[in-house]
Parts: structure tokens; C-alpha cells; sequence
């Protein structure tokens, strides 16, 4: 038989209920205090340092936040990882909540941009692992919704504390910057020091703007060129903003302050558009306004085909109220590219500029050139070339140089693009220079020619001395045969309708008619579509 055992019986003795002071010290905070505090923290995130701000506006240069205050539409910032923070040796106690870096979205003119902005007050703006991070994070996120991107730069470089998984940061920041080319706007705003591999990103990107003597870009400071070379130079004559916008071309813009240059990259913005998939918005325009249009342009070019003038004048005639915005503008200046707006729509035009080297094309102005072409067509924007080109510049120094490859560039940009393309040829085009300025034979949509217009392997006293070079010498008088045979050349081969016979223009039209027909041009080849050869890529001149 089976006995049952009662369980025993356990005595529970009461845990002592807490006296009010201990419930207090544990009662959690209310949400209303919670939201209190956090307002009171990210308040003290977003103030910052005012001794490191006070030290920044002491160089004549804004905060970060400052900076993304002008660019972007007034209360459309939405920040990013503002409580990112880099743990240094398993302590965070002075180490910044936000690191020295501001990413985040917002608007410019109603449309999603992305930029981050580098914060000199924090470690000099320098960029580590959580510094990179951040980037590499608003980069991607430009990429994939396919949003223009601005970074605004003012660091010290890499840091060094960190070694090299800083390098490792830039280098996902260049790899972002090849991924995003053709594909989304990037422009990089220069407002500080860019040096070392930092550099590299800008010259990635498709637009660079500097500001005078509070930016500066470099791969080596002066200290180190002092070292290696012996060379003494400053900041501003090593990387400053006008050596780079007349010199190195690596600037397109320069300013003299930040407010201007931060409403010049908004009025930037307003021409591009957001990404490789679309166009450019269309912006009502008013039309041009001018007492007698048609007489003002008239008197701009003048017949004699070495007599200089403005090409910028004809360009002010063209488009929408005599507004464009001009790439590079102090670089390679016998050149000029610029976009603006026609009838609404933004277009890119490319000028030769008879004011500066007579307009030839040399080594600086075809790549300035072929660089704007492809910029455009990677971003539909279609392009005019306003054609008075005498040849490329001869000469030992630009044989050395390269001017076949670096002319080949320009050549190349052209025959690649496949954006609706006007050329008009103004007073002359000659040679090899003629067939690379968007030529018909190169793929102009439209070939449009001025009356009085020569185009020609080359200008006819040239021609009449290759020739007629044995009659000419042995002419008792050369002068006077040159000039009979050099007018009974133009008369036979330069007259403005040879080409058009030959169906190389299209059309010879009135110059008052030029900005009717162009209108009426676009419309007409905006649906164009072409089909592009299937391959991985071109390889274009180096």
C-alpha cells in the first residue's frame, strides 16, 4: 500500500513595500519628459560649439548648417545619423554625436536633392570610419532614387588617428562617384581645404565651384612641395580658387562669396535635370525684349573673317532673355560652353569665341569642349554649336602635346552623343575644325548656315598657296596674283550655299530668323530617339 505524503508546508515571508522616496528614484521619466530632454540634446547637436562657429565666421566662412540653409528650400531638411558616433578605444566621452559630417535630403525649387555637408568645427571637418559611413550611406541613397547630389567640402583630409580605414572610406566614396557618373547630377561645392586624396572626388563629379581665397584644393600643401621641391608657394597660388578656374580647369564656377555661390548652384540645379531617366523641367520664360532685334544682331558679326567679336553677344540673343549660366568660364576661354534655356527647355551651347585666339581650337579648349558635350548628353540636355572656327592651333608646343588625341576627344564627344544637335555655322569654319564641330557628316540633326558663311578645307589665301605655289613663284607679281587667284577660289569653292548644295547644311537662313528656327528645331527632334550599339563601353581618346 502506497503512502501518500503531505507536502510540506513553506513559509513565504513578505517582501517590505518601499518607502515613496525609493518609488520615486524608480520611476520611469514621462514620455512628455523624455521628448523634453531629447529636444533639449538635439537643440545642443544642431547649436553646436559657438567658440568653433565664432572661429569659422572669423574666416569669412559659414557653418555647415548654414551652408545647407542657403542651398536647400527653406524647412525642407530632413537630416540623417545625426547621433552617429565614432567609438574610440571602447570610450565615447569626447567623441561627437554626428561626427564631422551632415548628410541628409531636402529640396531645391520643390525637387529632391541630397548633400552632405563637412564640418570643420568638428576634428576639422576630417573624414574617419563613421565620417565615410555616413556619405557612402546618402550617396546610395541619391543613386537609387535617382536625385541629384551636392557635397559641400571643408576638411582637413583624412584622418589620421584613424589610419587606414579612412583611406578606405575615400575609397568608397570614389567608387560611389564612378557609379553615380551619367546617372544622377553631382556637383561638389569647394568652401574650405580639399587636400590629398580628398581632391579626387571632386574632379569626379560633373560640377566643381570654389570660392576665392577660403577654398583651396590640392594633392601636396606647400609644406610638402617646399620639402620634395624646394619650391616656396602659398595656398591660394598652389590650389586656390582661381589657379584651378584659369589654370588646371578643375573649377567651373568660382565666387567671391558663399551666399553668391550657393545661389548659383540652386540656379545650376534648375537647368539639370534629376537624374539620366528624365529632362530638364521646363520653366515659363519670357520673351525676349529688344526695339529691333533683328538690326542688333546684324551689327555683332562682322564679315571680315579675322575681325574679333563677342560670341557671348550672339549667345544673349538666342536663348530666353539673355540668360545662361557659362561653364569654365576663365579656362581655355577660345571656347565657350554654357546652358541655358530656349523657348523653356535648358540646352547646352558650344561656341568658338573669336575674341580669344581667334577662335581656333587648341589642346585646353577641346577637352573643356568634349567634357560639356558628354555632360550633356548623359543628362538629355540637347546641344547648339554656334560654329566660327579658322582650324586648330598649329604649332610645335600643341604637336607635343597631343592636339590629335585631345582634339580626337571633342571629335569623339560629338559622334557619341545622342541628344538632338544644331549646328550653326556663323561667318567661317575651315578644316578639320569645321568636321569636329558637330558637322553634318559627324551627326548634326540640323546644319543650319548664316549667309556670307565659308566653310572650306581651309581659308582661300592658304588654299591658293598650296595651289598655285609654282605659279606663284614664278609670277613677276606675286601679290597682286594671289589676290585674283584667292577671290576667283572663294567665288568658286567658299560661297555660303557650296555646302548646302551638297546637302552638308540644311538650310542658309536669315541671322533675325536664328532663335524662330532653333525653337522650331527642338520641337521637332524632341521625341528623337537613337539606337546605341550594344557594348560594355567606348573607349575614347585618353
Amino acid at each position: 500500500m502506497t503512502t501518500i505524503q503531505e507536502a510540506p508546508v513553506l513559509t513565504v515571508t513578505p517582501m517590505p513595500r518601499p518607502d515613496a522616496a525609493t518609488a520615486s528614484a524608480r520611476r520611469r521619466p514621462s514620455l512628455r519628459e523624455n521628448v523634453e530632454k531629447w529636444r533639449s540634446v538635439r537643440d545642443e547637436l544642431v547649436r553646436g560649439d559657438d567658440k568653433a562657429s565664432e572661429r569659422q565666421h572669423s574666416k569669412r566662412k559659414l557653418t555647415a548648417r548654414e551652408r545647407i540653409a542657403l542651398l536647400l528650400d527653406e524647412g525642407s531638411f530632413t537630416e540623417f545619423d545625426i547621433y552617429r558616433r565614432t567609438r574610440a578605444g571602447g570610450s565615447d566621452a569626447r567623441e561627437p554625436r554626428g561626427d564631422s559630417v551632415i548628410t541628409g535630403s531636402g529640396t531645391v525649387d520643390g525637387r529632391t536633392v541630397f548633400v552632405y555637408a563637412q564640418d570643420f568645427r568638428v576634428f576639422g571637418g576630417s573624414l574617419g570610419r563613421v565620417h565615410a559611413e555616413k556619405i557612402h550611406k546618402v550617396m546610395d541613397l541619391a543613386i537609387a532614387t535617382g536625385s541629384p547630389l551636392v557635397s559641400l567640402k571643408d576638411s582637413g583630409g583624412a584622418r589620421i588617428q584613424e589610419g587606414v580605414a579612412a583611406l578606405a572610406g575615400y575609397g568608397g566614396v570614389f567608387q560611389r562617384n564612378v557609379r553615380a557618373s551619367g546617372v544622377i547630377p553631382q556637383i561638389s561645392v569647394i568652401l574650405g581645404p580639399c587636400a590629398g586624396g580628398a581632391a579626387y572626388s571632386p574632379a569626379l563629379t560633373d560640377f566643381v565651384f570654389m570660392v576665392r581665397e577660403t577654398s583651396y584644393m590640392y594633392l601636396t600643401g606647400p609644406d610638402v612641395v617646399k620639402e620634395v621641391t624646394g619650391e616656396e608657394v602659398t595656398h591660394e597660388m598652389l590650389g586656390g580658387a582661381d589657379m584651378h578656374a584659369t589654370t588646371s580647369g578643375v573649377a567651373g564656377f568660382v565666387y567671391d562669396d558663399e551666399e553668391t555661390c550657393l545661389a548659383e548652384v540652386r540656379y545650376l540645379l534648375s537647368l539639370l535635370p534629376s537624374n539620366n531617366r528624365e529632362t530638364p523641367p521646363r520653366y515659363a520664360t519670357e520673351e525676349q525684349q529688344s526695339d529691333d532685334p533683328c538690326t542688333d544682331l546684324l551689327d555683332l558679326v562682322p564679315t571680315e573673317p579675322n575681325k574679333p567679336y563677342d560670341i557671348r553677344d550672339v549667345i544673349s540673343r538666342i536663348v530666353d532673355t539673355g540668360d545662361f549660366l557659362e561653364v569654365h568660364e576663365s579656362w581655355a576661354s577660345n571656347v565657350v560652353c554654357a546652358l541655358a534655356r530656349v523657348d523653356g527647355h535648358t540646352v547646352g551651347i558650344v561656341g568658338n569665341q573669336p575674341m580669344v585666339k581667334a577662335g581656333v581650337l587648341d589642346i585646353h579648349a577641346s577637352e573643356k569642349a568634349a567634357r560639356f558635350v558628354r555632360t550633356c548628353d548623359a543628362f538629355n540636355i540637347p546641344l547648339i554649336s554656334l560654329v566660327d572656327v579658322p582650324g586648330f592651333l598649329p604649332g610645335v608646343e600643341q604637336e607635343y602635346g597631343g592636339i590629335i588625341r585631345h582634339g580626337a576627344k571633342l571629335l569623339y564627344a560629338y559622334c557619341e552623343a545622342t541628344v538632338p544637335r544644331i549646328s550653326v555655322v556663323l561667318r567661317k569654319a575651315y578644316g578639320g575644325a569645321y568636321i569636329v564641330m558637330d558637322s553634318r557628316s559627324i551627326g548634326a540633326d540640323v546644319s543650319l548656315a548664316w549667309p556670307g558663311n565659308e566653310i572650306a578645307v581651309m581659308g582661300a589665301q592658304g588654299a591658293v598657296s598650296v595651289i598655285h605655289h609654282r605659279q606663284l613663284a614664278a609670277s613677276d607679281d606675286p601679290p597682286a596674283l594671289r589676290a585674283r587667284l584667292a577671290e576667283e577660289y572663294a567665288d568658286e569653292m567658299m560661297h555660303p550655299y557650296f555646302a548646302a548644295e551638297r546637302g552638308l547644311v540644311d538650310d542658309v537662313i536669315d541671322p533675325c530668323d536664328t532663335r524662330h528656327v532653333i525653337i522650331k528645331a527642338l520641337e521637332m527632334l524632341r521625341g528623337k530617339q537613337a539606337e546605341v550599339v550594344a557594348r560594355k563601353h567606348g573607349n575614347q581618346p585618353t
